[in-house]
């Protein structure tokens, strides 16, 4: 397990649910943290919950869905003239949250997909090749368990696109000191979760952290469990 104190991890989707939850668990390792939320104003709840820790914490913002803003939060990340050591393409979306299954239209798998997968796509292309000169640097792709759900069809396809295109990814980091994984956060009880979900949302700690400590040689390519995970307690019983 690696030490990532004074390291920088960039958290899509961080002021609420399982990215919030990821913010809390990276500074408490003493990770500083890019904080990022639709509005500049998003990440204030987030924020208040790390003042009590020695990082350093930064905000970026804007939406996944829409291209100029991707490139325009992209923009204020390398503004911050701070390497990018941690990535987690947390955030996503469910669009529509439940639909008889003849009825998805083109513009829910399209919004699915801008957020899901082609948004993770832009960061990745954006900070893994500056990871690749510094020969350090973990990606982390947020997954679903979601099966033999056609009601959500449009989530259902675009995480299994993600899976795919962290898959292929890896490939081109096996060499390296990066490492390029998927993280299955489990069904918890978030905004997208809903209220019936299995678990609460700070059940994803300190599972979620996983793909980010594996050494450098380490796991490439495969799908992390939040939940089920085999992280040793005794070396994080703080979080």
């Amino acid at each position: 397990m690696i030490n990532i104190k004074g390291k920088t991890a960039l958290i899509t989707g961080s002021s609420r649910g399982i990215g919030q939850q990821i913010a809390i668990g990276l500074a408490k390792l003493g990770c500083n943290v890019i904080l990022h939320g639709r509005t500049k104003n998003s990440n204030e709840e987030t924020l208040n919950m790390l003042k009590d820790y020695s990082i350093k914490t930064y905000v970026v913002y804007g939406e996944l869905s829409d291209e100029i803003q991707v490139n325009q939060i992209i923009q204020q990340v390398k503004d911050l003239n701070i390497p990018v050591d941690i990535l987690y393409n947390n955030a996503a979306i469910m669009t529509p949250y439940y639909e008889e299954y003849w009825n998805h239209t083109w513009n829910d798998w399209m919004e699915s997909f801008k957020v899901n997968v082609m948004a993770m796509y832009s960061l990745c292309k954006a900070f893994i090749p500056s990871m690749i000169e510094r020969n350090f640097g973990r990606v982390i792709n947020t997954t679903s368990g979601i099966m033999d759900q056609p009601e959500l069809a449009p989530y259902g396809a675009s995480k299994w696109a993600v899976n795919k295109l962290t898959h292929d990814l890896s490939v081109k980091v096996k060499e390296t000191g990066v490492r390029i994984n998927t993280l299955d956060p489990g069904w918890c009880r978030t905004d997208l979760g809903g209220e019936h979900a299995d678990h609460a949302v700070e059940e994803v700690l300190p599972g979620a952290l996983a793909p980010t400590l594996i050494d450098d040689d380490g796991k490439n390519g495969k799908q992390f469990s939040a939940i089920d995970h085999d992280l040793d307690p005794h070396l994080l019983k703080n979080l």
